[in-house]
């Protein structure tokens, strides 16, 4: 299992490094696009819908997204900027707000409309940033991404290794404080080896910041990831689905950046207007 789980991810990751830095903007997008599909079949299926109903709720995520590119493309930067905004904030307020509210009142969702609801605002702004910060600048995503991974694998490692104290035993049995623990020490190493490359180190000043903002995304992090595992017990899966070998489905692997990467878009769009 964990032999398969690591050549799999050896393979996606040089795969992604090849896409974000070589392929052109147009066909990022169409990438990105393809990725939340994949996403919305998914998530149909966590959410119960079959037949015509995961149908008409791949079509409609499909025109959403078309929708927003079509928009992007027809408006100004002031405009666009603002319509990526609202979809931002929606992305705020469901994991800032909705989803730990959710998750501690261990909340049973019987409305499919709400589910789907759910499952745009969970998908939609996650491909939206990953077009943002791709086109801010690839190392910006890469960082981003490359610092949820980071957290994932030290909590993976440091939970088998130390594990006792159980994170959230009603949701995701596995999870535990000293994997958490385990990710802020590696979210941590990460961010000061990065940092340390600044050629002139004029800016030592920002550690401080990097890691505090560092650990707080690994809380969001956890957030993303725990919020899966609620959905997925609801259910009654293992997994979100059976596309990449050792990991589950796509929503297995990019759980903890659905909470992550829209709210890194954020801060970086309203610095731009700020």
């Amino acid at each position: 299992m964990l032999k398969s789980r690591v050549i799999t991810a050896v393979i996606l990751l040089a795969l992604l490094l090849a896409a974000l830095f070589a392929l052109p903007a147009a066909v990022w997008a169409v990438l990105i696009v393809v990725m939340v599909m994949q996403g919305a079949v998914e998530w149909s299926r966590l959410s119960g819908f079959t037949g015509r109903k995961a149908s008409l709720y791949w079509v409609l995520t499909l025109l959403l997204m078309a929708g927003l590119l079509w928009m992007d493309a027809g408006t100004t930067d002031a405009q666009r900027a603002y319509l990526h905004l609202l979809v931002y904030f929606a992305s705020a307020l469901l994991w800032l707000v909705i989803v730990p509210l959710w998750l501690m009142s261990g909340w049973k969702v019987e409305r499919p409309v709400f589910m789907a609801l759910t499952g745009w605002a969970v998908l939609v702004p996650t491909g939206l940033a990953m077009l943002d910060l791709r086109a801010a600048s690839p190392w910006i995503l890469l960082f981003v991404m490359c610092l949820v991974w980071v957290a994932d694998i030290a909590a993976y490692f440091t939970g088998r290794k130390f594990g006792k104290n159980k994170l959230a035993p009603s949701i995701s049995p596995g999870k535990t404080w000293e994997g958490v623990a385990g990710a802020l020490l590696g979210v941590s190493i990460y961010v000061v080896v990065v940092w340390s490359f600044n050629p002139d180190f004029a800016y030592r000043e920002v550690l401080p910041i990097l890691l505090l903002a560092a650990w707080w995304w690994v809380g969001l992090a956890v957030i993303g990831d725990l919020f899966e595992s609620a959905v997925k017990r609801q259910a009654g899966v293992k997994d979100s689905g059976a596309l990449l070998p050792g990991h589950g489905g796509l929503l297995d692997r990019i759980d903890a950046l659905t909470s992550t990467l829209p709210l890194a878009a954020l801060a970086l769009l309203l610095q731009k207007l700020g």
